[in-house]
């Protein structure tokens, strides 16, 4: 049994992270093996984010005066917590994939930047590409027009020097004499 100043300490420092994530995902972590649940630990790690088996009472009072607050209240059966301060594309991708891996794990529910999710919006996040893929991709489309431009000038001096090499071949430059 834990003394109240541990309990005390946990309190504090659940409250402490749950005040600076920008995305939280409840689950149950009921019918899991040890095995999985270390798997889980290891695959949220990761992707940068935290997983903790939580009483409901202690998620509720450490969500107190956090964005999640609402979410945190009257949680009932098992509960784990996972969150993350950075990627919530990738929490989302990594836990989708161990519920699909280990179907005792299911999702109860999520907040990203606020915004309480659904089962079907975490399922439908983890579709999305990750921040990673989506810089790429805007850097390609900001690049493209550059890249054109650039073949597109270089064309013009290209074609300049086949169209005077031609001329050249045909003796085009020649004098003819009557201008002399």
């Amino acid at each position: 049994m834990k003394k109240r100043s541990d309990k005390e300490k946990d309190l504090e420092k659940l409250k402490s992270e749950l005040a600076t994530v920008s995305t939280v995902i409840l689950s149950t972590f009921k019918g899991i093996t040890v095995e999985d649940d270390t798997k889980l630990r290891r695959t949220i790690q990761a992707v940068g984010g935290h997983y903790k088996v939580v009483k409901n009472t202690l998620a509720e009072r450490a969500g107190a005066g956090t964005p999640s607050e609402a979410f945190l209240k009257n949680l009932a059966g098992p509960t784990s917590i996972a969150f993350t301060t950075s990627d919530p594309v990738a929490l989302a991708k990594a836990i989708t994939k161990f519920a699909k891996d280990v179907p005792a794990f299911q999702f109860k529910a999520g907040v990203v930047e606020g915004r309480v999710l659904s089962i079907a919006d975490i399922q439908q996040l983890a579709t999305l590409p990750s921040k990673e893929e989506l810089i790429s991709k805007i850097m390609f489309l900001v690049n493209a027009p550059a890249q054109r431009l650039a073949s597109a000038m270089a064309g013009v001096s290209r074609n300049l020097a086949v169209v005077v090499s031609e001329a050249a071949k045909q003796n085009k430059f020649a004098s003819d004499g009557a201008s002399e």
